[in-house]
């Protein structure tokens, strides 16, 4: 198996991963990206075209998640950006959500130091459901709830583990459809 190997993939990324990680880092990294993968093909879940979204402060994470979600055999738009030089969270964001909006990707995901500035320029767009989200259990539950189509983190509040376990999560979970759910977007959506 791919990633049962230290250092086997083809394009050197998970060769490039374990370097930066300690032995017990990677076998918690290889845990869980096993983990997802089995869960990725128990629930039948299909590849979708995702974009990203990054400024300074939250570019390496981004880039964690473009890696991760590339091995789960999703299509990644990468709306930038790839550095630590300071820019405007709105000018990465928009572009990430308008893609969500124009249908070029099914979803977004966004991030920034504490993923607040990129969620709020987010959620200025029509139709977009933007979740800020540190923890699993809201993860699963604003994508059956609220159906939201783009996701942002923080890169300095949560660590990559975590922040991909979320992401994991929140790209497998459909809405429930429930009629009350519909009923409370549909009311969302009529404050536009």
């Amino acid at each position: 198996m791919l990633l049962a190997t230290r250092g086997t993939n083809h394009s050197g990324a998970l060769s490039d991963t374990a370097g930066r990680l300690g032995k017990e880092q990677w076998r918690i990294f290889v845990r869980r990206a096993l983990f997802s993968i089995i869960m990725y093909y128990a629930m039948g879940v299909s590849a979708v075209k995702i974009a990203l979204a990054a400024d300074h402060g939250g570019f390496r994470l981004k880039n964690e998640i473009k890696l991760f979600l590339e091995q789960r055999g999703h299509e990644i738009l990468d709306c930038g950006c790839d550095c630590a030089d300071s820019v405007d969270y709105p000018d990465y964001a928009v572009p990430a959500a308008q893609a969500v909006l124009d249908g070029r990707c099914a979803r977004a995901i966004l991030v920034c130091g504490t993923g607040i500035g990129m969620s709020i320029a987010a959620n200025k767009m029509s139709d977009i459901r933007c979740a800020l989200v540190h923890d699993t259990f809201s993860a699963k539950a604003t994508r059956e709830h609220n159906d939201t189509n783009v996701l942002a983190l923080g890169e300095r509040v949560i660590g990559p583990g975590l922040a991909l376990e979320i992401v994991a999560i929140w790209v497998d979970t459909p809405f429930s459809e429930d009629g009350r759910h519909a009923r409370r977007i549909a009311k969302i959506s009529a404050l536009e």
